[in-house]
């Protein structure tokens, strides 16, 4: 089972227009809704791999109760915490004009200290029966600034292997505690070490360093490029096919999915780093944000491009 967690849950609303005019009354031509929050992408996205799921995190008030019926896969369990604070909206506005989307992210609701207390009574209760452990996104309101470093400790106590996915310092003060596998854009690179590498070397190099530095597995997502992985194993790059992406909203969620169902199924590293890419470039082709065509899954996976680097 992949215990997945969402701190920060939100109703995803992806408005789909033609073009996007600033200033303007605009007419939406197609809204979808989903249960979002960077975990919850990967919930969907594992659980349409066939893996089963605990899904786990805040919400409250109505739009909590709409966001769980919003959950409607029979491989996702749900476990969330509930609180008194209305669990919030975020809005993706898809410019069909330009392939491009701009994103309106409300702050996560405000979590009182005793309902954080319930919900990692919660998860050290859900821990034992997961094989992987995924922590995604930001942290709401009330949340401590080390509560990932508090359940990265617990999930090593617990022996499994744990996957994290967050920005800024989250991310930057949560390294000391040596999370299983870190999933860095380029953005959040430069967070960590204070620039980009230009090239596939450097950022090879870079990605070795952080694993050097104490991080089992390091991913450098690249967008389009795929995925540099640096481990015991050694340092690869990973790269999809050409395609036409829909959607690419939720497509690292999409590559973290793919490697926590890897590392369950005990796959090779490669293989997890062949996984992932595949999905995740499967999700750039789907509208709805945190899923995949099935059928465009199957036809990517042969055709991603593996490489050891030296």
């Amino acid at each position: 089972m992949i215990l997945t967690v969402t701190l920060s849950t939100s109703i995803d609303k992806l408005y789909m227009l033609q073009k996007q005019t600033p200033y303007s009354v605009m007419r939406v031509q197609e809204v979808i809704n989903t249960a979002g929050g960077k975990g919850m992408n990967v919930s969907r996205v594992a659980a349409k791999l066939g893996e089963p799921v605990t899904a786990m995190g805040f919400i409250g008030g109505f739009t909590g109760q709409y966001f769980e019926s919003l959950i409607t896969q029979p491989e996702i369990r749900k476990a969330f915490t509930r609180i008194a604070a209305e669990t919030r909206s975020c809005i993706n506005i898809w410019d069909a004009s330009c392939g491009m989307s701009t994103e309106y992210l409300e702050p996560g609701a405000l979590v009182e200290e005793s309902e954080l207390a319930r919900f990692f009574t919660d998860f050290q209760r859900q821990l034992p029966n997961a094989d992987v452990v995924t922590i995604s996104g930001s942290m709401p309101k009330g949340v401590p600034a080390d509560a990932y470093e508090v359940m990265i400790r617990l999930c090593r106590d617990a022996g499994k292997p744990v996957l994290l996915d967050t920005s800024g310092v989250s991310l930057k003060s949560t390294l000391r505690e040596r999370p299983t596998l870190i999933k860095p854009n380029t953005d959040e690179l430069t967070q960590l070490i204070g620039s980009v590498p230009s090239s596939l070397e450097g950022l090879a190099e870079a990605a070795y360093e952080l694993h050097r530095g104490g991080i089992p597995m390091v991913v450098l997502s690249l967008g389009a490029q795929g995925a540099v992985m640096a481990c015991a194993q050694g340092t690869y790059w990973g790269k999809p096919p050409r395609i036409d992406p829909k959607n690419t909203v939720g497509c690292g969620d999409s590559m973290l999915a793919g490697l926590a169902v890897g590392i369950a199924r005990k796959r090779s590293v490669m293989e997890q780093l062949r996984l992932a890419i595949a999905v995740s470039a499967a999700s750039a082709l789907s509208l709805a944000t945190g899923d995949f065509n099935p059928d465009d899954y199957h036809a990517i996976y042969p055709n991603v491009e593996i490489a050891q680097l030296n």
